[in-house]
């Protein structure tokens, strides 16, 4: 027998027509009848509705809760005001990025949202590291999310959101009990993240679904759509071994993190500010490769189309169906991570020439 979880939305999966794939230790809809190029698509026209429930949510409880997860972060999180939320990073001594995560302030404490594949250790670093804070694990709450132009309209015919602006948090009422809402999510487009009540998930999820609007979208549009954004996947475009100034994230880490008295402070200040004053060796890039075949993650990157050895790799490539082009993101050393630098990408035993571009690869639509 399988050791994969379900989320509480599998049974709705199956009776959609999905095709179910193990992902991060759970069976999740990889992709419906529509198809993943016409699920992207719709996305970007219309609204995909997505099951995140393998996410991990988190709710931090305790006297200045603020201060004590800045510690962890190189987020500034006490400057953070209530109903907000910011995009984070739990970094390791050398840097490196151990998981990315959203948390928000909700008043008397924070919501935290992590990666499937590590909400375990992220709860377990948690809990070892915020003293006097209780940290604690939600575990009877779907979370859904909800991307694309008509996004707003179809949740607004359950729950009041129209007023909510990019990365804004709001617990909103409905017929299937009390909403936390995010406006945010990983497609580069207007949406929302919802927790609802394990109870009413189901009917909450049929209810958006019954907007003409609305269709259900797996992991491998998810996928084209965040790469289409220019977001990172952790575990291929970063880890462990990659610091946010390498994956062309400094802009996540806000101006009092770096200088004054709440500068540091955090595992791995010390190289990370380092690399924000001198550079990193390497950078996060995105490339448009030649032609129509994507260069896939893995595929070694040269600096000429003929000998020398690889210096660097794809991390993440697909077609962008919104593009109409194949496109890919990878690290190359600093020098030669300037807009319009061409890259050779080995493919099938053949080099193959991409060009460096500024990410995203398609501009973004979030409600300022």
């Amino acid at each position: 027998m399988s050791d994969l979880k379900r989320t509480g939305l599998y049974d709705l999966h199956v009776e959609l027509g999905a095709k179910m794939v193990p992902f991060a230790g759970y069976e999740m809809p990889v992709q419906y009848p529509l198809g993943v190029m016409k699920e992207h698509l719709w996305t970007r026209e219309h609204a995909g509705l997505f099951d995140v429930s393998h996410m991990g949510q988190v709710i931090l409880h305790g006297e200045d809760v603020a201060a004590a997860f800045e510690a962890l972060v190189p987020m500034d999180v006490q400057g953070l005001t209530e109903g907000r939320q910011r995009y984070g990073l739990f970094t390791n001594d050398e840097g490196g990025i151990n998981d990315d995560l959203m948390f928000a302030n909700r008043g008397d404490h924070l919501f935290v949202v992590v990666n499937a594949a590590c909400k375990d250790s992220d709860i377990a670093y948690m809990r070892a590291n915020l003293e006097g804070i209780e940290v604690e694990e939600i575990t009877d709450r779907a979370l859904v999310a909800l991307q694309g132009p008509k996004a707003e309209a179809a949740l607004q015919k359950i729950a009041d959101v129209a007023a909510m602006k990019f990365m804004d948090v709001a617990t909103v009422s409905s017929a299937f009990g009390d909403l936390w809402v995010s406006r945010s999510g990983y497609t580069g487009e207007d949406g929302f993240e919802i927790s609802v009540a394990d109870d009413q998930a189901e009917a909450f999820v049929r209810a958006l679904l019954a907007d003409d609007d609305v269709a259900a979208i797996g992991l491998g549009a998810r996928d084209s759509l965040r790469l289409e954004a220019g977001l990172c996947l952790y575990g291929s475009d970063i880890d462990t071994t990659t610091t946010p100034v390498q994956a062309d994230l400094k802009w996540a880490i806000q101006k009092a993190r770096r200088v004054g008295d709440r500068a540091g402070g955090f595992p791995g200040a010390d190289r990370i500010l380092a690399e924000f004053e001198n550079g990193a060796a390497r950078a996060r890039v995105g490339l448009l490769p030649d032609g129509r075949a994507p260069m896939r993650a893995h595929t070694m990157l040269y600096a000429d189309e003929v000998g020398g050895e690889p210096i660097g790799e794809v991390t993440s490539g697909a077609f962008g169906p919104s593009i109409n082009a194949p496109m890919s993101m990878g690290y190359v050393p600093a020098d030669l991570s300037a807009e319009g630098t061409v890259i050779w990408g080995e493919v099938r035993g053949k080099r193959l020439p991409a060009k460096v571009t500024a990410l995203p690869f398609r501009p973004s639509t979030y409600k300022r």
